[in-house]
């Protein structure tokens, strides 16, 4: 954006002056773009109050449904069905077994003390309980192979399928089966070095992201509530991680956003030379987003890590558009003595076209990228195309109806 600005003040015009460039003297009043423009400020002009009634309660109800969106991060969803990698892990998850999963690592509070019966049989509660659970595929548990060993030591009894009765007994056969075992199928992924803590693994379906905190939550709950301290554990694994960062970053976002806000304001409220045109531009910087969002909400739409920075990046589009409808309004009033009516209408005159025709060019470069494969890519790309175009209308509508009800307010006042 430095370079892009840098260029513009520099290269640009030194260019400018070296070509060859003739432009038409066309008289700007009989065009059809000032004939355009100058129909959608008197319409505004004209339904200035239910422009703006009609604009806040559609940017309210839309708003309702931004707030309410939901966060996931699937990231299997991330491709779309013509790549293979989607199709397989549907496959498998539809068929087989799930892709997601959440890991416990289950402490006995001593060396050796996964050998313990009471330990163990903490552990098959916990393995019992998560399999009751609807989210669950299947659970692999160490209590699972002391049963199964205990069982194969008894004869295939099945009576005996259960956890053995004293410490003693299941050191033996735990060191039993490690022996048995071959080269490179022991048990150190689910059991520590010094024995004292061993790994449960929990495959779940495939779920939003906030479904899946949710099951961690309540299974990391029923740990609390049900076995000693030293069993008390977080669901953690790389779908976990996921789960987290996009909540996480969407948070950290909106702040950074109310930060950037609030700097961008003060520098408004400087560079317009007014506190109330510089607050009063905070209404057309944020709704945009809140109109865009609410409206990816409408269409089924969830945000994932791609989808959560979409107005970080849109945030300068949205304050270009509604410094340069501001700027031309004040110029209007300032140096030509116009009253607001015309003021809207030369703003709409100078700057209406350049607006239009910049979202135009950038709707067309997202559009482009909406069709991409990738979900983290298209989904990206439509919300910010939603976003931009939302921001255009509102700097159409909402926005000089706001600045003429304002100053009709303030001449009251006077």
């Amino acid at each position: 954006m430095t370079m892009a600005f840098i260029l513009s003040v520099t290269l640009l015009p030194a260019v400018m002056s070296m070509l060859p460039v003739r432009a038409k003297v066309k008289d700007p009043e009989s065009s059809r773009s000032h004939k355009f423009y100058n129909g959608l400020a008197d319409f505004v002009i004209a339904r200035r109050n239910a422009t703006l009634a009609g604009s806040a309660f559609i940017i309210g109800i839309l708003g309702y449904f931004a707030i309410n969106i939901e966060l996931n991060d699937e990231f299997v969803k991330y491709f779309d069905n013509s790549i293979s990698f989607r199709n397989d892990t549907d496959f498998i998850n539809e068929n087989l077994t799930g892709i997601y999963n959440a890991e416990f690592s289950l402490g006995s509070g001593e060396p050796g003390g996964i050998n313990n019966p009471e330990y163990l049989k903490n552990l098959e509660r916990f393995e019992r309980w998560l399999e009751d659970q609807p989210e669950i595929v299947h659970v692999n548990a160490y209590s699972e192979i002391a049963r199964r060993v205990n069982r194969s030591m008894h004869g295939d009894d099945e009576s005996y399928y259960k956890i053995p009765e004293n410490r003693e007994e299941a050191a033996q056969y735990l060191l039993l089966y490690e022996l048995s075992l071959p080269f490179g199928l022991d048990l150190n992924n689910q059991i520590n070095v010094d024995k004292s803590e061993t790994r449960l693994t929990a495959t779940m379906v495939n779920m939003p992201t906030q479904q899946m905190i949710s099951f961690t939550k309540r299974a990391e709950q029923w740990l609390i509530d049900n076995t000693p301290e030293y069993m008390h554990a977080n669901g953690i694994s790389p779908t976990m991680m996921f789960a987290y960062l996009s909540r996480t970053q969407v948070l950290s976002l909106i702040s950074g956003t109310l930060t950037a806000l609030l700097i961008i304001s003060l520098i408004l409220i400087a560079a317009l030379r007014s506190f109330k045109f510089g607050l009063l531009s905070l209404i057309p910087n944020l709704t945009p987003a809140f109109a865009g969002f609410g409206l990816w909400a409408l269409s089924g739409g969830q945000i994932n890590v791609g989808i959560s920075i979409v107005f970080g990046m849109t945030l300068g589009i949205i304050v270009d558009d509604t410094i340069h409808f501001l700027s031309k309004y004040l110029r209007a009033i300032r140096e030509h003595g116009y009253s607001p009516e015309d003021a809207v209408r030369y703003a709409f005159n100078t700057v209406g076209r350049a607006l239009l025709v910049t979202t135009i060019v950038l709707v067309a470069g997202f559009v482009i990228l909406a069709q991409s494969s990738f979900g983290m890519n298209s989904g990206m790309a439509k919300v910010t195309f939603l976003v931009i175009v939302t921001a255009l209308i509102i700097d159409f509508l909402l926005l000089p109806a706001l600045l003429l009800i304002t100053s009709r307010l303030r001449r009251q006042l006077a």
